[in-house]
């Protein structure tokens, strides 16, 4: 499978759509975003079952401002809907199936969990 252009138009549907959805934020003018790309081509190619996206932070600038780029290349993984990996830098091939392989192994009921716990409010103490 190829990579997907992500705009703020199709973010939403692509991220709903499938289960695994990782996504890089680029610019044509960054050195190590260019070095990055045949590194996340290829694992687009590998894991079909995967969406790819790339969001170029130049035409995109109210998305990467959104999700608070400060560095490129960043990587953003979701699974089921939840943002479960973000972190700024190129990955080697090896770096890239490790995370792969760690967001596959996710228990997503207890990532829910803990989502719910974190956001109920809390009681307050005497």
């Amino acid at each position: 499978m190829s990579t997907l252009t992500i705009t703020g138009h199709n973010l939403r549907d692509t991220i709903d759509r499938t289960d695994i959805v990782i996504l890089d934020f680029w610019a044509a003018w960054c050195g190590p975003c260019r070095a990055f790309a045949p590194v996340f081509e290829k694992a687009s190619n590998t894991h079909p079952d995967i969406s790819f996206g790339k969001v170029d932070t130049e035409a995109e600038q109210e998305l990467a401002a959104g999700f608070q780029i400060r560095s490129i290349p960043t990587l953003m993984v979701f699974r089921s809907g939840i943002l479960v990996f973000s972190q700024p830098g190129a990955l080697n091939h090896a770096q890239l199936e490790q995370v792969i392989t760690a967001v596959r192994a996710l228990d997503m009921v207890e990532v829910q969990a803990q989502l719910s716990r974190q956001t109920e409010p809390t009681e307050a103490r005497p």
